[in-house]
């Protein structure tokens, strides 16, 4: 029951500290939340707060502000992830339903992120090398000219022009699309390229290993696996009472992809969003700040990570709501290609 109350008490912190951005003392949460005990008893149940390390007194005033640890035990006691609103899950399907081709996802996905939560929204690209192969499409331009058009599960969509000597016949080219097909779709890349290279041996033609060179040519470049878009930095400004501490070391990294993705760790599936605090991170010069992350793909298979970056004063369960509404919204448009 204590437990239970004291919990109570933090919660009440958290989410007064985040609202007003100012420490919270006793009084203040007697008026503001129904905690059903006395000023004394809020009093007693800050005091072990504090001696426990959930809560601290920045300075000599007799207000309290959450540590990381309390942070922590905050978003781990959530029952629930908070439910979007019927006009936020509608803003997402309107913005995002919009989009015309995959960097056209990644950057809506940013912009709608950093607006719903007020953060530094991330959107990795998804990256070639855990995506699979969908389909490829042989189409004849001329008798010595085909088209290849390769589709990703991430939904990107790759178009190489293949030269051949000899003229290629329709049967031969509905032979060597069925060829390329059975070793590639379904495959991730590393496995598509091994079986597409595989195949060449048991087909004959100079077409084959023509267009089987150009699919493994776009299938070994990663170039994608780096790209990240960042949008919202402009959020920051909220924060200028911790600029020194929260503001500027983060400013910085939104100048470094790598320490980005860093950040925002490992694609998880299943719809998890993943909360790290303060030290939690990968980096002690970003210690004063927390990312809120989750994996997106097609087919519940996550291909990159989506997420926020911001100082450790955040609406988390608002935003682990935004970050896994708008994830799961992403992951719906690339399943449907």
């Amino acid at each position: 029951m204590q437990e239970e109350r004291r919990l109570a008490v933090l919660r009440a912190i958290v989410e007064d500290y985040v609202s007003t951005e100012e420490p919270v003392g006793s009084k203040a949460l007697v008026e503001r939340h129904g905690l059903g005990v006395s000023p004394a008893t809020v009093r007693n149940d800050m005091a072990a707060l504090e001696e426990e390390g959930f809560i601290t007194q920045p300075h000599t005033s007799a207000g309290r502000v959450p540590t990381d640890k309390g942070y922590r035990l905050f978003v781990d006691r959530l029952s629930t992830v908070k439910p979007m609103s019927a006009a936020e899950r509608k803003a997402i399907s309107t913005f995002l339903d919009g989009a015309v081709d995959l960097d056209d996802v990644v950057q809506r996905s940013v912009r709608t992120l950093s607006q719903l939560t007020r953060q530094v929204a991330v959107v990795q690209y998804p990256t070639l090398s855990r995506s699979t192969v969908r389909h490829v499409e042989l189409v004849a331009l001329a008798p010595t000219r085909l088209l290849a058009v390769l589709i990703l599960s991430t939904g990107r969509v790759e178009q190489r022009m293949v030269e051949v000597e000899t003229p290629v016949s329709d049967e031969d080219l509905a032979d060597l699309r069925l060829t390329v097909n059975r070793a590639a779709t379904g495959a991730v890349i590393a496995d598509a390229v091994t079986a597409l290279r595989s195949a060449v041996p048991l087909v004959d033609g100079e077409a084959t290993r023509a267009v089987v060179d150009v699919l493994v040519e776009v299938l070994v470049d990663h170039r994608s696996d780096e790209r990240i878009a960042v949008g919202g930095a402009a959020n920051l400004a909220r924060y200028g009472d911790s600029f020194d501490s929260a503001v500027r070391p983060l400013l910085e990294a939104l100048e470094e992809h790598v320490v980005l993705l860093k950040l925002l760790g490992e694609a998880s599936t299943g719809g998890a969003v993943t909360v790290r605090i303060g030290h939690e991170g990968p980096y002690q010069e970003l210690s004063a700040t927390s990312v809120v992350a989750t994996g997106y793909g097609p087919r519940d298979e996550a291909v990159a990570t989506l997420g926020i970056v911001g100082p450790t004063r955040m609406d988390y369960p608002g935003t682990m709501a935004a970050v896994r509404a708008v994830a799961r919204y992403v992951s719906r448009i690339l399943d449907e290609g």
